[in-house]
């Protein structure tokens, strides 16, 4: 059993693409560990995995704006002022180089002092917060006023696009967990040799696979499927994959892409595949859940991970939709981009290819089509691959240990 009760923070709860952090949650709380979820933003979703929703009553929802906030930061003011001043002082100034993050810490202090509280009131004993971003920092602030230990996850953005106050972040979390051996080399990189003492090396994971359902081998004669999932973002490289559409059909290639996902570039896309005459084989799907994400992927072919990095620096961490393909037996082609190669080793485990490169990504979906029996070779050296590093039960008992090794707060109030 648990020590003591654990509170995980993100920036928004429930969210469909996020279900690394959502079956991390469960898979604690299956342990029996005591979990509570505190999310900087409860939203609203069309579609929501049934098992966010069988945690609700776990959910703490902490306003941005209300008198019970206004109450405790007028309360905290008055009967404990230095740490209560000293710790935004610390915070906007910290914040300073970024307006961006800046407006956020302002908006986020009077919601996190209040969550300090409920807090302490639980008996929450450690504080797990994932991204390095603004869960990180309430996390900090939260430690500041209630002496509440707290670690860290950090994933992809949070590393490669804005490290806006990372350093005092990482220095008083108690441990950080990468996903990944690039995440780990990169921190090292950009922030210092100082973090590998207290950075281990935590994988996101999939269920395991022995009671997922397998995608079948492409009958002969059999129109090629294959699908691609992730948000309808810039980073995820969707108008790479339309262009390879492009190049297949003009070369009479037999082929249906499905394209599972929502996000802001969805009617770019639906132009796109207009404009390039592709509507009768590509198919945007939309949101699923992950059980229809897992009925999807056992009846394609091939998976595809065009991803790429944006201007602004946003890449990839390690995509769990490439496991879960993977996982599936199914062959995989996928940018070399961030820890991908670690996952997806070419020439073993499937295809790397370049990123922006839609010739090359149409070359390595023909050598799926054309060479059936490598194909199936590959993908079942990479389920093997997934089942031996990327499960999910042996990457959270992982983390669970890091958990019981923090010593229990002692509350300073």
């Amino acid at each position: 059993m648990a020590a003591q009760r654990i509170a995980y923070m993100m920036s928004r709860f429930p969210n469909l693409t996020e279900t690394f952090i959502l079956r991390e949650i469960c898979a604690l709380v299956s342990a029996g560990w005591p979990i509570s979820v505190y999310p900087l933003v409860h939203q609203r979703q069309p579609v929501v995995h049934p098992e966010a929703i069988a945690l609700d009553a776990r959910v703490r929802r902490v306003p941005f704006v209300s008198l019970g906030v206004a109450a405790e930061n007028a309360r905290m003011a008055f009967v404990r002022p230095r740490p209560y001043f000293t710790t935004l002082a610390i915070a906007l100034w910290s914040n300073l180089r970024s307006p961006k993050f800046l407006l956020r810490c302002i908006a986020l202090w009077p919601k996190a002092v209040y969550a300090a509280r409920l807090m302490d009131r639980e008996g929450i004993g450690h504080l797990h917060a994932h991204y390095a971003t603004h869960p990180a920092l309430a996390a900090w602030i939260i430690r500041r006023l209630t002496g509440i230990s707290y670690s860290i996850t950090i994933h992809s953005h949070d590393l490669y696009a804005n490290r806006t106050m990372i350093d005092r972040k990482l220095q008083d979390a108690a441990f950080v967990v990468t996903i990944s051996e690039y995440n780990r080399a990169r921190l090292r990189d950009d922030v210092g040799r100082w973090a590998d003492d207290k950075t281990v090396l935590v994988r996101c994971g999939v269920p395991r696979a022995g009671s997922r359902t397998l995608s079948r081998p492409r009958g002969e004669g059999e129109r090629l499927e294959w699908v691609s999932i992730g948000s309808l973002e810039e980073h995820k490289g969707f108008d790479v994959l339309l262009g390879a559409c492009e190049r297949l059909r003009a070369r009479q290639v037999d082929f249906r892409c499905r394209v599972v996902g929502a996000g802001s570039l969805r009617r770019r896309l639906e132009r796109q595949i207009v404009e390039r005459r592709l509507q009768d084989c590509v198919v945007l799907v939309g949101a699923c859940t992950q059980q229809q994400v897992e009925a999807t992927l056992a009846s394609a072919h091939c998976y595809t991970q065009q991803s790429r990095w944006t201007r602004s620096g946003k890449g990839e961490g390690l995509p769990v939709a490439l496991m879960e393909a993977m996982a599936a037996r199914l062959p995989v082609i996928a940018t070399a981009i961030s820890g991908i190669p670690e996952l997806v080793r070419d020439g073993e485990t499937g295809w790397l290819i370049p990123a922006n490169d839609a010739a090359a990504l149409a070359e390595a979906i023909l050598q799926v089509e054309r060479d059936p029996a490598e194909a199936l070779a590959r993908a079942s050296r990479g389920r093997e691959l997934v089942c031996r590093e990327y499960d999910l039960e042996t990457n959270v008992a992982a983390l669970a240990d890091c958990f019981r090794r923090v010593p229990p707060t002692r509350n300073p109030r």
